[in-house]
């Protein structure tokens, strides 16, 4: 990643909280997260009426640490509301604001807010802005597609911002660029995402909001199609099972938290319950693991590990010694979500990278055959 003088704003959006930073070549300038009032937010009709509200707040805390927005040379937020696309740096134009405003995904989710926060801001000095490898990256290989359903088609949410700036970062520190390695980049916090990289495309990976890989602190993870059938069956909603994948899962539903330092605490304590439920899921994050090395044929430079649950350095020992057979295991603790952003804009700036359009047609609409 070369050096550059370029700074840069990123923009990223929570449920409660919006995360901003400020970057100059490739450093932080600052860093912070804005925390908003539940109830505030609670009054806006849908996610995309918060704009202005959450736009004045971040004016409010770029006024206190002395910046302008004049004096940013691109503007990024995190990607949200859009369709399937290829990875990579896109410009934000009115195709990709208009989707990401009213969500063209189906799914209301506070990262819709990130382009509209970058172009109004870009919008008022005249700069560009950017969303850097969205939510719906979606580069799967046609074998990952397939199910044995007519008309049914595997896609994917995954935390790909951070899993292809993790593998970026490594590559790097082996002397390589990112298309010319293979990973396998597990992504282990809240939600757990597991992928497959090869030669700079994410072709492999479950789709965490749909059911499927490891379960995670709140989400269930994959499950069997007959046991759910018996589970509507008996009475529950299939609004109960979508929350399931998405909220109310994994931990929450078995142990009553999403907390994974306090099931590590019960599981020191004895409780036997919080034991199973933390090694199911260190047994179902390696075998994912295990799975997308096949999908790689076996050609693996590195298994990478990110997110906050990295910090658990018993989870860790786990994946090691259940998966270094397969290539050396390397640990990013946290994420580099603000990092990936600003470092996607400057990659564009710098002639590195040349920004793409987003289409607004999904990269797969199924096969004609």
């Amino acid at each position: 990643m070369p050096e550059n003088n370029y700074r840069v704003l990123v923009i990223n959006p929570g449920s409660t909280s919006t995360k901003v930073g400020v970057f100059e070549g490739g450093q932080p300038v600052f860093c912070e997260t804005v925390d908003h009032d539940a109830a505030k937010l609670a009054e806006f009709a849908g996610v995309s009426e918060q704009m202005p509200y959450r736009r004045d707040t971040i004016l409010e805390l770029l006024a206190g640490h002395d910046v302008s927005l004049e004096g940013i040379d691109a503007f990024v937020g995190r990607g949200g509301g859009l369709l399937p696309l290829e990875g990579g740096t896109y410009k934000i134009d009115d195709v990709l604001l208009d989707h990401a405003t009213r969500g063209a995904n189906g799914v209301q989710h506070p990262a819709q807010l990130g382009p509209q926060l970058a172009r109004e801001f870009a919008a008022s000095c005249g700069k560009p802005a950017f969303v850097v490898n969205p939510p719906d990256t979606d580069e799967l290989c046609d074998e990952a597609r397939m199910t044995g359903v007519k008309g049914v088609y595997r896609h994917v949410h995954l935390h790909a911002l951070n899993l292809k700036e993790t593998a970026i970062r490594h590559a790097a520190s082996m002397g390589k660029r990112y298309d010319e390695c293979n990973f396998v980049v597990a992504h282990i916090g809240g939600g757990i995402s597991v992928s497959a990289h090869r030669l700079g495309k994410m072709i492999d990976g479950y789709d965490i909001v749909g059911g499927e890989g490891p379960m995670a602190s709140t989400r269930c993870g994959g499950l069997p199609v007959v046991e759910v059938l018996d589970y509507l069956e008996a009475g529950h909603t299939t609004a109960e099972v979508r929350k399931l994948c998405m909220k109310t899962g994994g931990f929450v539903d078995l142990l009553g938290t999403s907390d994974a330092i306090e099931v590590t605490r019960r599981v020191e304590a004895g409780d036997a319950a919080a034991k199973r439920a933390w090694e199911a899921m260190c047994y179902q994050i390696c075998k994912a693991i295990g799975s997308m090395a096949c999908a790689l044929g076996g050609e693996v430079d590195g298994i990478l590990l990110g997110g906050g649950m990295v910090h658990s350095r018993d989870l860790v020992t786990r994946i090691e010694e259940s998966c270094d057979w397969i290539a050396p295991v390397s640990a990013y603790p946290g994420e580099f979500e603000l990092e990936a952003m600003a470092a996607g804009a400057c990659r564009v700036l710098s002639g590195e990278e040349e920004a793409k359009t987003y289409s607004g047609v999904p990269v797969f609409g199924g096969f004609d055959d």
